[in-house]
């Protein structure tokens, strides 16, 4: 099968197309026929060597995220078959023409909904429902600040705020504003000129919001904890600018009960993983079929073009998810 690998770590010029063996279903895997494939920030980390080489759990080629047709099922396979059109988180080995992955990571792609669509969800929804509803415990008539609302979590984590009833803060630049008032923000802060604490502070009446996703770390620390009402809840899900040397105000942590949690989906074991998945499918995958949840789409490349893809990542001028397709 054609496949994108790379020999060493470097820029997006590593990534190459190459022949690479057809995977073969283990007794809980589907194997499918990949139609797309996600881009994510972790694709990024693991060309630069930010992981090392590992094998995420299927395989050690490149690619967490697909959408596409079931070709082979495993013998300890329930309730999937062949034929069947489904999107799932792999570990590893997206971004090729066929794809391995457990079964319990897979869900069936709602009616009506194409793969492209398909494969900008199961990352970055699960990712997001994990942070702000499993973890963030966000309620109908809440308030939550998203930060990086422009991103593919980011922007998933928003639909889903917007969805619960919650009031949205949402920081992104400038440029991005319109699009992320669009999926459903009330509140839209620039990162780069307005201090989202102080707007956060000022349109709440010095309340502060019930539950924050971050993705920056230690830069928007202080000013998150700052920005948080009693009993509200910080869910740190990725660090793009750094996790060392945040400095903490455990006063206020103390006297406003607050409760601060990180996740982080590809170092969780299995079941875990299964859980998570779980979870996100039975609040909210009909939802895609109807419409009434949509995955944002910044841009399409052919699996050839990854490194593109990377580059286009890499500008960070990106609104939703980067697919690519087979």
């Amino acid at each position: 099968m054609k496949a994108i690998d790379f020999n060493h770590f470097g820029d997006a010029d590593v990534l190459t197309l190459v022949d690479a063996p057809d995977p073969s279903p283990r007794p809980h895997d589907l194997l499918i026929k990949v139609h797309a494939a996600g881009v994510n920030r972790a694709d990024l980390l693991l060309r630069t060597g930010h992981y090392g080489r590992p094998d995420f759990g299927d395989s050690n080629l490149i690619g967490l995220e697909v959408a596409g047709e079931v070709v082979a099922v495993g013998s300890e396979v329930r309730g999937f078959k062949v034929g069947d059109r489904v999107m799932s988180i792999t570990g590893g080995g997206g971004y090729a023409e066929y794809a391995r992955f457990d079964y319990r990571m897979a869900m069936l792609i709602p009616e009506g909904l194409d793969y492209i669509h398909a494969a900008a969800i199961p990352e970055v929804f699960v990712t997001a429902h994990e942070a702000l509803i499993h973890l963030g415990r966000l309620e109908a008539g809440e308030s939550a600040l998203i930060h990086a609302a422009a991103g593919g979590v980011g922007s998933a984590a928003v639909q889903l705020a917007r969805s619960t009833g919650a009031r949205v803060f949402a920081t992104t630049e400038a440029k991005k504003a319109d699009r992320v008032h669009a999926l459903g923000a009330d509140v839209v802060i620039d990162y780069r000129d307005e201090d989202f604490e102080q707007v956060v502070m000022e349109k709440t009446d010095g309340v502060g919001v019930d539950v924050i996703v971050d993705f920056v770390g230690t830069p928007n620390f202080a000013r998150n904890i700052q920005s948080m009402n009693y009993g509200a809840r910080l869910v740190q899900v990725g660090l793009l600018a750094g996790g060392k040397g945040a400095q903490i105000d455990l006063e206020r942590v103390l006297y406003h009960h607050l409760q601060i949690m990180g996740t982080v989906m590809k170092s969780r074991p299995q079941p875990v993983k299964h859980a998570m998945v779980q979870r996100f499918r039975n609040h909210w995958l009909e939802r895609f079929g109807d419409g009434r949840l949509s995955p944002v789409i910044d841009s399409v490349f052919p699996l050839s073009q990854a490194a593109d893809a990377h580059r286009r990542m890499e500008t960070n001028d990106s609104v939703g998810k980067i697919i690519l397709t087979n």
